[in-house]
């Protein structure tokens, strides 16, 4: 289904006809130039491969070898947005695409990475809750209790939930209304909010529920 990748810029506010205030997410998208189309006959599915047309000062090398067919200044990364059957006949390289292709009210679903958050404890991260204030416990308050079993089986299962990194994990939320599209400074104006710290990339898809 084919997106756009934007920028996610901050949050605010937008008063409807009967004042209400409304919060807002801008999303500044510029032109993403189609790369590359895939296939199944070539690459065993139907996709576009696109760059979201920001200039940058250095490109990976194995970015260099696959977008130097445009012969365009490109962000370091690329996207890809899967395609159904009626919409591959519907692109070609080098084609752009732009907010034009999103309407004020569409649904669509949007995907980020969250904020991070460094190392977090149990608490913050799983929502465990918090042993005995008093009553004994004088070093013990915010720790997860037993981890594990006896001797049998002797160890600690794999995926149990304990400490470490939180956030900076993709995320999709689904069914976002586009309140406001502008054409002139490319920027969509999204009911609500999106994953990821400002100035961070999100892909915005029609929605599919």
């Amino acid at each position: 289904m084919i997106g756009i990748v934007g920028k996610k810029c901050g949050m605010t506010r937008v008063f409807t006809d009967d004042g209400r205030s409304v919060p807002v997410t801008i999303v500044q998208a510029n032109p993403n130039f189609i790369n590359k189309i895939k296939t199944k006959n070539t690459d065993g599915y139907d996709a576009i491969q696109v760059t979201t047309g920001q200039k940058i000062k250095k490109l990976s090398k194995p970015n260099q070898g696959q977008i130097k067919s445009t012969k365009k200044e490109h962000s370091s990364k690329l996207h890809e947005f899967r395609l159904n059957n009626h919409e591959i006949d519907k692109v070609e390289t080098g084609k752009e695409i732009t907010v034009d292709y999103f309407q004020k009210g569409e649904l669509v679903d949007i995907s980020g990475k969250t904020i991070g958050k460094g190392f977090a404890g149990v608490i913050k991260r799983h929502n465990f809750s918090m042993q005995d204030a008093t009553h004994g416990n004088s070093l013990s308050h915010r720790a997860p209790g037993s981890i594990g079993q006896c001797q049998t089986p002797g160890r600690v299962w794999k995926g149990k939930k304990m400490s470490g990194h939180m956030g900076v994990k993709r995320k999709t939320i689904q069914n976002l209304k586009i309140l406001s599209v502008d054409k002139k400074n490319n920027l969509l104006l999204i009911k609500g909010s999106v994953p990821g710290p400002n100035g961070s990339n999100v892909l915005l898809r029609p929605a599919v529920k």
